[in-house]
């Protein structure tokens, strides 16, 4: 009869709750400096990539017309 009046012990305590945060904050403060370093090295790649097609196509304006294109 007694076990009609106890509530079911569904749900996280505040507790876990708190524990939880606290790991995802940490996870977070070390995932988010990596994040923007990866980012960087990407647009350091970019850029790299895009001289070297400038490079690429400046030779090749050269075998074309044997001179340099001026700049303005």
């Amino acid at each position: 009869m007694l076990e009609k009046f106890r509530k079911s012990q569904k749900g996280f305590t505040l507790i876990e709750l708190l524990i939880v945060v606290a790991i995802i904050g940490i996870l977070a403060a070390i995932a988010i400096p990596q994040f923007a370093a990866y980012r960087q090295k990407a647009f350091d790649s970019a850029a790299q990539s895009d001289n070297r097609t400038m490079r690429t196509e400046l030779e090749g304006y050269y075998t074309d017309n044997f001179h340099y294109p001026v700049g303005s």
